[in-house]
């Protein structure tokens, strides 16, 4: 059967799938809800946004050096299953840390808050991102798009975590996160059982396509092991060539103003006041941030696969420039503008966690897939990790409006870049550097779109 007509994603790749949605979602529950709900419970907006900005450049940095050693990684799954259960332990203690008392019960909830936004950067949005492009290296962009929606879905019961977390206006932090919990273990448990690091070691095929035996798969998967070894994308290679920088800010600016926004949208939908009720109130806008985040980010994952990820982003982009013009011609006489300019960045939240994956996966070889997006996913990850720390300072410094104006400065930033972007460029310098290392040449790049 040829490999464009194969549907579905087969029993195991569905379970990645469902690994890795948990592990989104372990994302949001430990490193955004605090940071959006408990903040003025646990030392103020400003000092918890700090420590999610430190957190997450530490987690950076250890992502780079781990980059650094992904070619002898023997084992990515292992990993990532480690990362899973240090963030459980985290959450765990994010939970029963009395983290309102002021003093040494205080500082180590805010220990553990950074320890855990750490350690799920480590978990999803790296080490099991990785697996999805060895598992999928040519349907990661739908792959992704079913994934990401744990987060629209996560962001949506924000509400229904407030009123469980303060129900009769007392906090109940431990019942409040419990089923998150749950959810994580039942994810990490499917991961550790069912998912090994390539589907050739269960007689499964990359992108579910048996077009080949068994043996040949085999094969394959072990050629393509021994060869990431010798891959000839090292970080300085990576980091010098321009078109990786025009594909990895653009992805960066997404990540930064989905993220960044969404962690404030108690405190920008309190701008609006009673001009909220004809949208049923802020539960009813989070409801169709949520409705629309899924929905963008399984389309905008569709035409990752169908369009390419260059003009899947570029779409983004768009929109993204839209809800900035939206959100800074708004005012709480103006309500409807607001919500428009929320949903069309919700349009884009789940996908923006898509593109790191993809654009390494769509413009560079599987054996180079994983050295690049060790670097694609740190950087586009430390310009995100400013992202709430600068929109709450411009929300408290500005107003909210001005959030907006610099989505829309940033999205027409990232339109040029991305129109910049070569796929033929990226090819020419992979010739360049196999050369070199006396590798073969072929046209394994030619027609990326």
């Amino acid at each position: 059967m040829e490999q464009n007509k194969r549907i579905g994603y087969g029993l195991r790749g569905w379970l990645l799938i469902i690994w890795i949605a948990t592990a989104f979602l372990a994302y949001m529950v430990v490193g955004n809800y605090p940071l959006n709900i408990l903040s003025d419970l646990y030392g103020g907006q400003q000092t918890l946004s700090t420590i999610y900005t430190t957190a997450s450049v530490v987690g950076i940095i250890i992502q780079l050096f781990a980059g650094s050693r992904i070619g002898k990684m023997k084992s990515v799954k292992k990993f990532g299953c480690l990362m899973g259960i240090l963030s459980i332990v985290a959450l765990l203690c994010i939970m029963f840390i009395p983290g309102m008392i002021p003093g040494p019960t205080q500082m180590a909830w805010r220990a553990a808050y950074a320890i855990g936004t750490v350690l799920t950067v480590m978990y999803g949005t790296f080490a099991l991102s990785i697996l999805v492009g060895q598992w999928f290296p040519t349907k990661k962009g739908a792959v992704m798009g079913i994934a990401t929606l744990a987060f629209p879905l996560g962001n949506g019961v924000i509400g229904a975590f407030a009123a469980a977390a303060f129900k009769d206006g007392t906090p109940h932090i431990p019942q409040a996160f419990m089923p998150f919990l749950i959810i994580m273990i039942v994810g990490l448990v499917i991961g550790i059982a069912m998912v090994p690091d390539y589907p050739e070691e269960v007689g499964a095929f990359r992108d579910n396509n048996p077009n080949m035996t068994p043996e040949m798969a085999r094969a394959m998967m072990e050629e393509e092991i021994e060869n990431k070894k010798t891959t000839v994308w090292k970080l300085n290679h990576t980091l010098t060539t321009r078109d990786f920088w025009f594909l990895t800010i653009p992805a960066g600016f997404l990540l930064m103003l989905s993220v960044g926004t969404m962690t404030q949208t108690n405190q920008i939908l309190g701008q609006m006041g009673e001009g909220l009720n004809k949208f049923g109130g802020f539960a009813g806008v989070m409801v169709m941030i949520m409705v629309f985040g899924l929905i963008g980010s399984f389309v905008l994952g569709l035409l990752d696969q169908k369009l390419g990820t260059k003009k899947s982003m570029i779409i983004a982009c768009v929109i993204m420039a839209i809800a900035g013009l939206l959100g800074t011609i708004s005012s709480p006489e103006r309500p409807g503008l607001l919500v428009a300019a929320l949903i069309c960045l919700a349009l884009f939240m789940g996908a923006s966690s898509n593109y790191t994956v993809s654009l390494a996966a769509q413009y560079w070889r599987r054996e180079d897939f994983s050295t690049v997006f060790a670097a694609v996913n740190p950087i586009a990850n430390i310009i995100n990790s400013f992202g709430p720390m600068i929109v709450a300072i411009v929300m408290i410094a500005l107003g909210y409006n001005r959030i907006f104006t610099m989505s829309l400065i940033l999205g027409i930033i990232s339109i040029i870049l991305l129109i910049l972007a070569s796929p033929a460029h990226i090819k020419a310098k992979d010739d360049e550097y196999r050369k070199a290392a006396g590798k073969p040449l072929d046209d394994a790049l030619v027609g990326r779109k």
